[in-house]
């Protein structure tokens, strides 16, 4: 959890708008300048370029491109940038280049957040503008399939923030949970991604059964295949459409069900939470995690991720909704219509939490209430 400045509201409505031409100027500046560099930091994360500076001696160009097998040209322009970014160091007269280590820290596997991996959004969001502007003047939405490559990074995000996690802080939010999982539940995770939330439940605990279901086919393959490879016998995958789930949803079949990031991009979020209800045992737990935000715009200037998550918003969640004619709830729904929801769809008792290390997230532990 951060600790946020407190202003009044005068103050805070007006920080931005009552910003010097200059100082607004300056600012705009800044953000091109670092929008570059998020760029910059996603090819250095998807070469090799900065996992292999980690660690390393000063090498020329050349040097670094022989050992990473990456043509010469582009990779002495990449370090040009990294060199202007202030994220790469350099020799002028050696004509060498290294990545300082607490740099490398912040950038690389050699600690358990690897902030490159956030700046693959800037491009993957990008590249479907021409789509989104189009839906700002026809309306409807931009499928999952203009988008490959979301379900790779939203795993790797998932790494680091739910699975690193786990076990030690989000299951036990909800009184006796892992204990319950540990002599035997029914699983459903809903919109599981790639699964790995789901994986590292089922190895820990092998006597409970586990099922996830998501929409996107290659997701769900790939789930399959690591599952596979993992020898897990108590994991299942399905392709499945959640839209219709509050009349699909098998009454009372689940002791446990959870969504991690997997609600606000529905297209009927209000029959998923409903079918939720439906489908979780009279003393079953639903477990949460969604987007830190307020559902009030002027609540959220002060959200030390709030442009970029609106970003997320327009750009994926909310249109990727749009395009199956659903709700469009985007990113930034906020606790306080998600509370809405909840109680919607039957949950009477909720408890919300914010994790230490997680300043982008509320998790909710629901439980259905069912005489």
């Amino acid at each position: 959890m951060c600790d946020v400045p407190t202003l009044s509201a005068p103050e805070k409505n007006n920080r931005h708008a009552n910003a010097a031409p200059d100082a607004f100027e300056e600012r705009l500046v800044t953000a091109l300048n670092e929008s570059g560099l998020m760029l910059l930091l996603s090819l250095g994360h998807r070469t090799g370029l900065l996992s292999a500076m980690a660690g390393a001696a000063p090498e020329t160009s050349t040097a670094l491109a022989m050992r990473t097998k990456l043509d010469e040209r582009y990779v002495r322009e990449w370090l040009g940038g990294m060199v202007a970014g202030g994220v790469i160091e350099t020799d002028p007269q050696a004509a060498t280049y290294w990545l300082p280590d607490p740099h490398a820290q912040l950038l690389t596997d050699k600690s358990p957040a690897n902030l490159a991996i956030y700046s693959q959004f800037i491009a993957i969001l990008g590249s479907v503008e021409d789509d989104v502007v189009r839906c700002f003047r026809e309306g409807g939405g931009v499928p999952y399939s203009r988008y490959p490559r979301f379900q790779e990074v939203m795993a790797s995000d998932s790494g680091q923030t739910v699975l690193p996690a786990l076990f030690d802080a989000i299951l036990p939010l909800a009184e006796g949970l892992t204990e319950r999982l540990e002599c035997g539940m029914h699983v459903l995770d809903c919109a599981c991604g790639r699964g790995r939330a789901l994986m590292a439940m089922a190895e820990r605990f092998p006597a409970s059964r586990f099922v996830g279901y998501d929409l996107s086919q290659e997701a769900i393959d790939w789930a399959r295949r690591e599952t596979a490879r993992a020898g897990l016998t108590n994991l299942a995958f399905e392709v499945r459409d959640l839209s219709d789930f509050d009349t699909t949803a098998e009454p009372d079949a689940f002791d446990l069900v959870t969504t991690f990031d997997g609600i606000h991009d529905q297209a009927r979020p209000r029959s998923l939470l409903r079918g939720i209800h439906r489908s979780l045992a009279p003393d079953g737990v639903y477990l949460v995690q969604d987007i830190h935000a307020s559902s009030h715009h002027h609540l959220d200037r002060e959200h030390p991720l709030g442009t970029m998550l609106y970003a997320v918003s327009v750009s994926h969640c909310m249109t990727v909704s749009l395009a199956q004619g659903g709700e469009g709830l985007g990113t930034m729904w906020g606790r306080e219509r998600a509370l809405a929801y909840l109680e919607e769809a039957g949950f009477c008792d909720i408890e919300v939490h914010q994790l230490e290390h997680d300043i982008q997230n509320d998790y909710f532990v629901c439980r259905p209430g069912k005489g």
